[in-house]
């Protein structure tokens, strides 16, 4: 089996690395290593939609069995713990329209021919990816830190979770058929910005535990 791994930094996968055989370092954006019976390759493409999306379009095709984008996000939901490991199964490319005065339109709303809305429906056959919690999220290119925005984007989303590249990762894999999830460790509430409370090194840990646990399960 073949499996990819996208995570926008190497922090965030580094625990990962670490535990792999037969490393090879092929470029600066891929890493290719052996774990049990599994091959896997790891794609670092930097962060953000743009990065995400040019970098997976030039390596996602039919040859990996199944891709995963590995790493943290902020939660707007207070009942997921920071630490917490989701499932990011629905996301929004919620920046995507207009401003028409105080209110912000998506693109679809004003009838443009844009994907804002990316659902996984892909069928993955392991126990461990089923237990995670499954959420919604959104991808920004913004990471949110204005009590008014965040109340904006929440009512208009009902987001659980952001990041800035889920979404997009998500784009490439259904464009190309390839089965795909997107596993977060919770690193932060959504709120006014304040890094002590921020828990970086505890969403990377449990957010790996949980990678090997679906590993092992292949």
């Amino acid at each position: 089996m073949k499996i990819l791994i996208v995570a926008a930094t190497k922090f965030e996968i580094e625990p990962l690395i670490h535990q792999m055989e037969n490393t090879q370092h092929l470029n600066e954006k891929l890493i290719s290593c052996a774990y049990k019976k599994l091959e896997i390759d790891f794609l670092i493409p930097g962060v953000g939609m743009v990065a995400t999306a040019y970098y997976c379009g030039k390596i996602i095709n039919d040859s990996y069995d199944l891709a995963l984008n590995v790493g943290i996000c902020g939660s707007f939901n207070t009942n997921l713990e920071i630490g917490a490991v989701v499932n990011i199964i629905q996301d929004h490319f919620s920046e995507l329209g207009v401003e028409d005065g105080q209110q912000f339109l998506t693109s679809k709303e004003i009838g443009l021919d844009a994907k804002i809305e990316m659902y996984n429906e892909t069928i993955i056959s392991n126990n461990k990816l089923d237990e995670i919690p499954k959420v919604c999220g959104i991808t920004v290119n913004t990471v949110h830190g204005n009590e008014k925005s965040i109340e904006k984007v929440f009512g208009k989303f009902h987001p659980n979770t952001e990041s800035m590249e889920g979404a997009a990762f998500m784009f490439v894999c259904e464009n190309e058929g390839i089965p795909y999830a997107q596993i977060r460790g919770v690193s932060n509430f959504v709120e006014k910005r304040n890094k002590e409370n921020w828990n970086i090194p505890l969403a990377i840990e449990n957010v790996s535990k949980k990678v090997f646990e679906i590993l092992n399960e292949f």
